[in-house]
This record gives C-alpha cells, sequence and structure tokens, in this order.
C-alpha cells in the first residue's frame, strides 16, 4: 500500500506534477486503496515520509516497526518470569493452566492482578526461546515396496433398510497396502468387530499374500490376543498407532473420505434391499478404484503399482491359510467329557476328562478341534444326550480273576 502511495516518483513520472510537494499533496487527495479494501487518506507529510524511507533503505523501510517491547512480557516482572522458567523446565508437561494454578496457591499472583492468558503468552514466548515444543513430529511417508504395510480402518456406512422395515448401520472394513495404495481387502458387515475384521484379513492375504506389518489402532477390534496368534501364525508383526493420532494411519482414512465422497454421495440406498446388493455395488467401485490413475504414484493405478513387484507377493497355501485364521481358546473338560463355548455343550473323547485343553476353531463355529500334544487337530462334535443313551460303553477291569 505505502509503495503504490509512491511508485510514480520511483517510475520517474515526478515531470507531470510542478514539485515533489504538489505531487504528495494529489496523492494525498487522491487517496490509496488500504488492504481491506477502503480508501484511506493520508497526510502529504506521511506520504513525504514514505518516500524518503524508500530512498535511504529500500522495499524493507516500508515495513511497518513493530513495538520496541515486542517479544517482551510487560505484566511478568522478572522474578515472576524465573518462577515460571523454573517451573516449566523442571516439569516440561505442566501445562500453562496449571502454572497458572500453582502461582495462585503460593500466593506468587494475586487473584485479578495477572490473567492466565498472559502467563501462557509467555510460556510460549519461553518455548522459542528454549526451543522446545509440544508438537508431535509428523512426516509424511511411504513404505518404497508393496506388502511391507497393510493399514486396516473400519467406518460407518449407509443405513440398509431392509425387509423388516427398520434401518441397519453398516460398516465397511478395509485393508489398503502404504506403498501403491492398492485395497487389498473389503467388506460390509452389520457389526464391526473382530472375527468379521478376520473374514477380510482371510480374503486379503488368501488373494494377495502376507504383509511384513499390520497397522491397526488400539480398538478392541484389532488389539486382542487372538489377533496377536494369527500374526504369529502367517509370519507378520503388528503396529498399533498412539491413542488420538489419526494421521498414524492417514491413508486409510483418507481413503474412507474418498469413498464417501465418490461412492455413498452417488447411492440411492432404496435401491438396495439386502447386505449381498450393496456389497457387489461397493466392490465394483473398489475395482475401478484400484484401476483409477492415482497423482501420488506418478500416474500409475493403484493395480499397476502393486503388481510391479510380483516377487513381494508372498502366498501361503490354502490349507495354511484354514489353519492359521483359527481362532483358538482354553476349556477345562468336565468328568462326563463335556465343554461349553457360547453356552452351547460340545463332547470330546474321554480321555480328556478332567483336564484343561487348547481348542481351535473356525469364527463361525462349524469346525472346532482339540489340539493334541503332538500339534495334530482332533474334531469334536455337538453333545447328543439321546445318542448317548445307546452308546456301550468298555468296561475298565482292574484284575481279572483267574476261571
Amino acid at each position: 500500500m505505502r509503495y503504490s502511495a509512491i511508485a510514480p516518483l520511483i517510475a520517474g513520472l515526478q515531470d507531470d506534477y510542478s514539485s515533489l510537494e504538489a505531487f504528495f499533496r494529489d496523492a494525498s487527495l487522491k487517496g490509496v486503496t488500504a488492504p481491506d479494501g477502503s480508501i484511506k487518506n493520508y497526510a502529504p507529510g506521511t506520504i513525504e515520509k514514505w518516500y524518503r524511507s524508500y530512498k535511504q533503505g529500500g522495499f524493507n523501510a516500508l515495513l511497518p516497526s513493530g513495538r520496541s517491547d515486542i517479544g517482551k512480557p510487560r505484566k511478568i516482572d522478572d522474578e515472576l518470569q524465573e518462577q515460571i522458567r523454573y517451573l516449566k523446565t523442571n516439569y516440561p508437561r505442566m501445562s500453562a493452566a496449571a502454572i497458572f494454578r500453582q502461582l495462585q496457591d503460593n500466593g506468587t499472583i494475586v487473584s485479578g492482578e495477572l490473567s492466565a492468558s498472559s502467563v501462557n503468552r509467555y510460556i510460549n514466548l519461553l518455548a522459542h526461546e528454549l526451543k522446545t515444543t509440544t508438537k508431535q513430529d509428523m512426516r509424511r511417508y511411504e513404505r518404497p515396496h508393496i506388502n511391507e504395510v497393510w493399514c486396516g480402518d473400519s467406518s460407518v456406512g449407509p443405513y440398509l433398510k431392509l425387509a423388516d422395515g427398520k434401518k441397519h448401520k453398516v460398516y465397511v472394513v478395509a485393508l489398503i497396502d502404504d506403498a501403491s495404495r492398492f485395497i487389498t481387502g473389503i467388506d460390509v458387515f452389520f457389526n464391526d468387530n473382530f472375527v468379521n475384521l478376520l473374514s477380510v484379513m482371510k480374503s486379503a492375504v488368501a488373494k494377495y499374500g502376507r504383509p511384513q506389518m499390520f497397522n491397526f489402532d488400539n480398538g478392541s477390534s484389532y488389539k486382542n490376543k487372538q489377533m496377536e496368534l494369527l500374526a504369529a501364525r502367517i509370519g507378520t508383526t503388528l503396529n498399533y498407532c498412539k491413542p488420538y493420532t489419526p494421521t498414524a494411519k492417514a491413508k486409510i482414512e483418507r481413503w474412507f473420505r474418498t469413498m464417501k465422497d465418490q461412492w455413498m454421495a452417488t447411492l440411492d440406498i432404496r435401491d438396495f434391499h439386502s447386505l449381498d446388493e450393496l456389497r457387489g455395488n461397493l466392490l465394483a467401485y473398489v475395482q475401478k478404484y484400484n484401476q483409477s490413475l492415482h497423482s501420488s504414484l506418478k500416474g500409475k493405478s493403484p493395480q499397476d503399482r502393486f503388481f510391479s513387484e510380483p516377487e513381494l507377493i508372498r502366498r501361503l497355501s490354502q490349507e495354511e491359510i484354514d489353519q492359521a485364521f483359527l481362532l483358538e481358546i482354553e476349556r477345562r473338560v468336565s468328568a462326563d467329557s463335556v465343554i461349553v463355548i457360547d453356552q452351547i455343550e460340545y463332547e470330546v473323547d474321554f480321555r480328556f476328562a478332567k483336564q484343561r485343553i487348547r481348542l481351535r476353531y473356525s469364527p463361525d463355529m462349524k469346525d472346532i478341534f482339540i489340539i493334541e500334544t503332538d500339534g495334530t487337530l482332533t474334531p469334536i462334535r455337538l453333545l447328543n444326550k439321546q445318542e448317548n443313551a445307546y452308546v456301550k460303553r468298555e468296561k475298565l477291569h482292574l484284575c481279572r480273576g483267574v476261571e
């Protein structure tokens, strides 16, 4: 703004005026456009001052000079500054509000004479002086190779109206490869739980191999004993983000936003009457996304980027996958060889009576096995009391007499 007022003189247009004083008077009458868009009329002497300053110091001389005491607390004396500095240096996690209360409690600050905001401003200045900060070091990163990290999360999807006339909340569970942004696994469910996450992981590992690491948040669906056992069986590791740091899994969070903007925003939910119909539509969208060019992949699609390193796709056999994705629990067998899982009774071999055994089972509970001492799996069955009534039991003879 100041330069625009004296620009004609700098450009050599002073010949249009009889003198510099005439130019300054004319510029004062015309006014200058302020940053807020209004027209301001400054005194000729002020505009002349701007011109002299520019001639001596250039453009930087036109910049407004700050207060002489800028950066210095005006209401906090040296003694109080020293106390605040001591508390912040020795107790760095102590907040400005806590320091203010501490100074009030010990009588250093009298109520009404100094505000908490003044203490807070000084602490901020102190942080710059001591080169300390409470901010987290957050950086953009990208794994150099595929299948190094898969990030998983869930998001609330649309509400689906079923035949019962009620609206049901739908959850979308997804896995994304960090290096390629390729969606390796996705599905929709009515519940956001570990079993549903497990089905997405099993399908993804069967198709695209196992990653070196899974990256999850600290939810109960992700952080549990079963997940640790699964990771150990398939030969991968688990990483959990720090609480309240969604940026640690920014790629999956960003993808969910893209999904909502591109897929959910175009849905007419009245066209869907079952979860299978909605699932099919979502899978078609994901296929299109995986094949679309991605700006951060230098013009490649996530699918092209993922399959550009086929040697890093470490697939497991179907038998290995079926074994690895079984859940595991412990139960104590009753004297009559019965165990209970989810209030359902199962029968085991009588040699396990009164023992504590380990069981492996599929999430749908269709297959349940006892883990033998040699590691083999022996199937068990539902208890059938009526059938057992007709089973002939072999008697155990401690000693046979001589006939």
